[in-house]
């Protein structure tokens, strides 16, 4: 049996959604193909036995939140701005809205922004998201209030965009 036999079905069938995730944790479209990148290179060597036994899915999963924190963590010769860019036209204040959120975003510290990233945009439960990050559901749900809390603080702005049901869900 080939010993990459069904990875390139996998990845077809899985790189929108495996995208998606990346360039959420990442912000950056360049970011997230290489991190998606890195984190395939290393599935690939794993595959005879992800197909075998395992769910590649999750394993490809937490290889990606596992990758991300791990450059995160290595100093970046960019630095995120605190201001808006100037522009010589308006935005409307959707676009407002998700630049100050990526902005917010790219503050949290990266377990909180896994965190955030695999509840409310991939909607996995909090026992799901505890699976993916191999912590207690206890951490899931302290992360998701402190990164909530920490959003709030740096951009109250975006109050607004946090539903009454998030609001009510991190309060249980």
């Amino acid at each position: 049996m080939e010993p990459h036999a069904g990875f390139r079905e996998f990845v077809l069938a899985r790189q929108q959604a495996l995208m998606r995730t990346a360039y959420l944790l990442t912000g950056d479209a360049h970011l997230a193909e290489d991190l998606l990148q890195s984190v395939l290179v290393k599935v690939v060597g794993h595959w005879a036995r992800l197909a075998r036994d395992g769910n590649p899915e999750a394993y490809t999963r937490k290889a990606l939140i596992n990758q991300y924190i791990s450059w995160r963590r290595r100093p970046r010769p960019e630095s995120p701005s605190a201001s808006l860019p100037e522009h010589g036209r308006r935005y409307d204040e959707a676009a407002l809205d998700r630049i100050v959120l990526r902005q917010a975003l790219a503050r949290l510290t990266p377990k909180q922004r896994a965190v955030l990233v695999l509840r409310f945009w991939e909607d996995l439960t909090e026992a799901q998201t505890a699976q993916v990050l191999g912590c207690s559901l206890g951490t899931v749900k302290s992360q998701t209030h402190h990164a909530l809390s920490r959003l709030r603080a740096q951009a109250p702005e975006l109050a607004g965009l946090l539903s009454e049901h998030v609001i009510e869900e991190v309060a249980r």
